[in-house]
C-alpha cells in the first residue's frame, strides 16, 4: 500500500497541488463578487487568506514527519507548499495594506509598534518572504547546501509565531489556532523524537 501511494505521489505531476492550492483564493474571490462574506467582509478576507497561509505552512512542516514515520513522501511538493503558503501570506498582508489601511505607511507602523500580535504577524511574514526567495535551486547553490537548511529552519520558528498572531488578534483563547499550535509543536517534536534514517555507507558529509 505504502509502496503504491509513494509511486502515484511520482507520478503526480506539481502543477496539480498548485492547481488544487488556489481553489481557496477562487473560493475567496467568488465569495467577495456574490456577497457570500459576513458582516465584517474585510476582517472575513484577511483571516481566509490568513488561516490558509497556516495550513499551507503547517503542511509543508509534515512532509519530513510523514516521511520518517509513516515512509509516505511528499519531498516533491515540500517547495509548492512552502509557496502557496507564501502566497496566501502576502495576500494576506496586502489585504490589510489595501482595505485596512489604505497604504498610510505611518499609520502602519504605528499599529504595528501598537499591536503585539502584528509584530508576531510581521516577523513570520519577513521569515516567510527570506524563504519564498530562497526557495529554488540556484540559491541553493550560491548559498551551499549546508547555510540553505539553516535559513530555512526559519520555518519552525514562523510557524509558531503565525497561530500566536492569531491568538492574540482574537484577544481570546480560541480552540482553533490553540489546536494548530499543538499540531505545529507535534511536528517539531517528531523531528527530533524521529531522527533522519543513517544511510549506512555514505560520506559523512551526506548524512
Amino acid at each position: 500500500m505504502r509502496a503504491a501511494l509513494n509511486g502515484w505521489l511520482r507520478r503526480l505531476p506539481v502543477w496539480a497541488l498548485w492547481l488544487g492550492g488556489l481553489v481557496p483564493l477562487a473560493l475567496l474571490v467568488w465569495d467577495t463578487l456574490t456577497g457570500g462574506l459576513g458582516i465584517d467582509p474585510i476582517r472575513d478576507i484577511e483571516h481566509r487568506l490568513g488561516r490558509t497561509a497556516l495550513y499551507f505552512l503547517v503542511a509543508s512542516l509534515a512532509v519530513t514527519p510523514a516521511l520518517r514515520i509513516l515512509g509516505i513522501s511528499f519531498m516533491r511538493f515540500r517547495r509548492a507548499l512552502g509557496l502557496l503558503c507564501f502566497t496566501y501570506a502576502g495576500l494576506h498582508v496586502l489585504s490589510w495594506m489595501l482595505m485596512d489601511m489604505a497604504l498610510l505607511w505611518g499609520a502602519m507602523a504605528r499599529d504595528v509598534v501598537k499591536r503585539p500580535y502584528l509584530v508576531f504577524g510581521m516577523a513570520a511574514f519577513v521569515m516567510l518572504l527570506a524563504l519564498a526567495i530562497t526557495s529554488n535551486n540556484w540559491s541553493v547553490r550560491r548559498m551551499g547546501a549546508q547555510a540553505w537548511r539553516r535559513l530555512h529552519r526559519l520555518a519552525y520558528l514562523a510557524a509558531p509565531l503565525v497561530t500566536l498572531h492569531w491568538i492574540w488578534a482574537l484577544k481570546t483563547f480560541p480552540l482553533e489556532p490553540v489546536l494548530w499550535l499543538s499540531a505545529i509543536l507535534l511536528l517539531l517534536a517528531s523531528r527530533i523524537a524521529v531522527p533522519r534514517p543513517i544511510r549506512w555507507g555514505a560520506p559523512a558529509a551526506a548524512k
